[in-house]
Order: structure tokens, then sequence, then C-alpha cells
């Protein structure tokens, strides 16, 4: 991938998750500086006539923020769980191959 001034970026880490019609993935790039930071990508296929294209979203995250931004992440889906869905069964979309906790950890 190419930034602004036409630099490319490292891939170092890229996870993807098929959601349905969406895909997201989550990808670590270097900076020139060697630091690293992530990327979030909403993917979405859409029909164009006989063909089709993507539209895609993007969400760059920094290491200072990660904390941050996990925490918050865990307080909005425990609060749609807890408070607002308490009846409704998550449980049903975990997947069997994939170890899925009920809070993301930040170690």
């Amino acid at each position: 991938m190419e930034d602004q001034r036409g630099y490319d970026r490292e891939e170092i880490f890229s996870k993807k998750v098929k959601a349905g019609k969406r895909t997201y993935f989550f990808d670590i790039k270097s900076t020139r500086a060697n630091d690293f930071y992530l990327t979030i990508t909403e993917s979405k296929r859409r029909v164009n006539g006989e063909s089709f294209t993507y539209e895609k979203h993007k969400i760059f995250l920094y290491k200072e923020d990660f904390f941050k931004f996990v925490e918050a992440l865990n307080e909005t889906v425990n609060h749609v769980k807890n408070e607002l869905m308490p009846e409704f069964d998550f449980e049903q979309f975990e997947q069997e191959e994939t170890e899925i906790k009920d809070e993301l950890k930040w170690e």
C-alpha cells in the first residue's frame, strides 16, 4: 500500500473477518520510523450492473490509542449484550475454530 507521498507501507500482520455481506480487515503496518499502527477496513461488495465494486471505509488506530479503543469496544459490546439485549444468545455466532472470549483482553 502507498501513502499520500507514494511511499509503500509494509504490512506486518493481517487478519480477515468475513461477516455476511461485509469483510473486515485488521492490518498492522509500519511507518518509515519503524513504528506500528493498525488499520481497520470495512469492505462491502456492491453490484454495479453486471459487475461489482467494493466500497471501503478505513480507520487508522495508533499504538497510544490501542488500550482506550479496546476498552471502549468492550464497554459498548457489553452494554448491548447485558443491557439492551440480555435475552439474545450471542454465542450462536461463535465459530467453532475460533476461540472467542466474552471480552477482549489487553495484556
